[in-house]
């Protein structure tokens, strides 16, 4: 498996092209991109839970799922959410503008949007742009994912091949993301492609249950966006099915291994981030406070300034948890550990060398464990130190 960030190469799944443009909207870098396949493709959504949806989210809702997806324009810089009548009418100008280009269906067009809320399309720019957005499609991920970025640092990019019981197919992770991210499916969008013939409604049960464990599990700054997106396009281009129980449980398996590794990336990105936390959570009695608990703590701000000033303040994490509903009893007999050290275990700190602790918080990665000994269930939740950048960050970003 081939990971991002960064700008390297990474092949698209046969029959798939995708570009990126600047058109305008942005100075420098580009801000309008598209991933098309070359034949109706299966194609399936999670969405927001933010009850205040951008236009493009409540678009791609209507339309899937759907086994005749062509394209995904995406515009970054303006959300075209808070945008009213005239922002619909923009998100389906820019659906019309690639239906013509590609001689398809505007329903066959997926839009996304990302940037400033509040601001309408400068829509001209756009659709002016469309001909040679498409004009310069090509194999590889590149210029797509440097067009969707917004306060991100470097483009989010993931490809693997995994062999079935019928043949090779390629499945290839793009994703944006690094402020307002908090996705309850942030500004989060992600697309996995693949050229497996894979079955309408097993797909979306595919992308449900890898987003559970992926992107629904990072947290960066608690805010869920109005344009959390993610897809899942499978276009069958290999001709290669999912004919088997074992061929579909290695092909979850690998589409949950990419959406994994670009939660990561996007909260190894958070903005002004320094570290990134790994909260690990075991033996809890229900798979939903093990989700909920391991989530809490990388979500605390007192944990996040915590661990970016390399402090082991264990207190933090055992009151997170207590806010999480963690049950007493558990709290009493639970195992807390940083970086592999023991801080705290059956309801009292345990001795250590707070210093020999506070070494290993200098690094990139920092790993807390949590045993509640109390059942089979386990959940691992991503997320980020909070450092004065982001307020920095976030102070100029521009209303």
């Amino acid at each position: 498996m081939t990971p991002g960030p960064g700008i390297q190469r990474t092949p698209l799944p046969k029959g798939f092209t995708a570009s990126g443009v600047n058109c305008g909207v942005r100075r420098y870098r580009p801000d309008l991109g598209i991933v098309i396949s070359d034949r109706p493709s299966v194609a399936v959504g999670v969405f927001t839970q933010n009850q205040c949806k951008a236009a493009p989210v409540t678009h791609c809702q209507n339309l899937l799922p759907s086994d005749q997806i062509r394209a995904i324009v995406t515009n970054s810089g303006q959300a075209n959410a808070a945008t009213g009548p005239e922002g619909v009418e923009n998100n389906r100008a820019m659906a019309f503008a690639v239906a013509k280009e590609l001689t398809c269906l505007p329903r066959q067009v997926l839009t996304a949007s990302t940037g400033v809320i509040g601001q309408q399309l400068e829509i001209g720019k756009i659709v002016e742009a469309m001909p040679e957005l498409v004009e310069r499609s090509t194999d590889t991920a590149e210029s797509f994912a440097l067009a969707i970025l917004t306060t991100d640092l470097v483009p989010k990019t993931v490809t693997t091949t995994v062999t079935l019981s019928q043949g090779d197919v390629r499945i290839t992770g793009i994703c944006k993301g690094s402020g307002m991210i908090h996705p309850n499916m942030a500004t989060m969008l992600g697309y996995v492609l693949t050229d497996c013939d894979v079955p309408l409604g097993l797909a979306q049960d595919i992308l449900v249950d890898a987003t559970n464990v992926s992107f629904n599990m990072i947290s960066v700054d608690g805010d869920t966006s109005t344009n959390d997106c993610c897809f899942l396009m499978a276009n069958g281009a290999s001709g290669v099915p999912l004919k088997t129980v074992e061929d579909l449980i290695a092909f979850k398996s690998a589409v949950t291994d990419i959406m994994k590794l670009l939660a990561q990336s996007i909260a190894v990105d958070g903005e002004g981030a320094t570290k990134l936390i790994e909260v690990r959570l075991s033996h809890a009695p229900d798979l939903s406070l093990a989700r909920r608990a391991a989530r809490g703590v990388t979500l605390s701000p007192l944990v996040k300034t915590a661990i970016h000033g390399e402090d082991p303040n264990w207190g933090r994490i055992l009151a997170r948890l207590g806010a999480e509903q963690v049950p007493g009893p558990l709290l009493e007999t639970m195992t807390l550990k940083m970086q592999g050290f023991t801080l705290f275990e059956n309801g009292r700190p345990s001795p250590v060398d707070r210093e020999a602790v506070r070494a290993t918080l200098k690094t990139d990665k920092i790993l807390i464990e949590v045993n509640l000994k109390a059942g089979s269930f386990e959940a691992t939740a991503w997320g980020c130190d909070l450092s004065k950048k982001y307020v920095d960050i976030n102070t100029e970003y521009p209303t």
